[in-house]
């Protein structure tokens, strides 16, 4: 007969920022809450110059590839910038924005792990953002435009798939 194991012994751990956390002092959650709300609608009207400067930065990163001109470590740099945009979206409430960014980071990913990229998904996930800029379209939440993110998630999807098999018969 097979013994019952013990239960485990679960400990509390109580770590710095548990002690900060507990102090008394500080503001309430509710005017904390409010503040940080305060300092995101502040950010939003920065915004657009922020955006603009992003997408610039990502189109001529990505124009210089298709030229040929490159830099090595072009991938990381598409890459950083695609998460600073998705990240800012999500905190500004640019759904879409998040959403074609996250998959954009997808592709990337795929690209820098397989050491090839796919110009054409890439192209895809770039002219996404652009019309992402538009203020018609900034505000609109992915499952307002299925085409665009389904559309947006097979190309992710067949990069992925597609560097991997290259990858791996380059392994091979």
């Amino acid at each position: 007969m097979k013994q019952a194991e013990p239960d485990p012994y679960i400990f509390p751990v109580e770590t710095r920022f548990h002690k900060l956390a507990q102090r008394p002092g500080g503001i309430p959650r509710d005017q904390a809450i409010e503040r940080a709300q305060a300092q995101v609608e502040e950010l939003k009207a920065d915004f657009d110059d922020w955006l603009e400067a992003r997408l610039q930065e990502l189109t001529t990163l990505f124009d210089a590839v298709k030229r040929g001109n490159g830099q090595a470590d072009w991938i990381e740099a598409a890459n950083l910038n695609s998460r600073q945009l998705r990240d800012v979206g999500t905190t500004v409430g640019f759904e879409l924005l998040s959403f074609v960014t996250d998959s954009l980071c997808e592709v990337l990913d795929a690209a820098q792990a397989s050491g090839e990229h796919s110009i054409e998904s890439i192209a895809c996930h770039i002219d996404s953002l652009m019309l992402i800029q538009k203020r018609s379209y900034r505000h609109l939440k992915p499952e307002q435009v299925p085409e665009l993110t389904e559309g947006l998630q097979r190309v992710a999807k067949q990069a992925a798939v597609t560097l991997a098999m290259s990858a791996h018969r380059g392994a091979g």
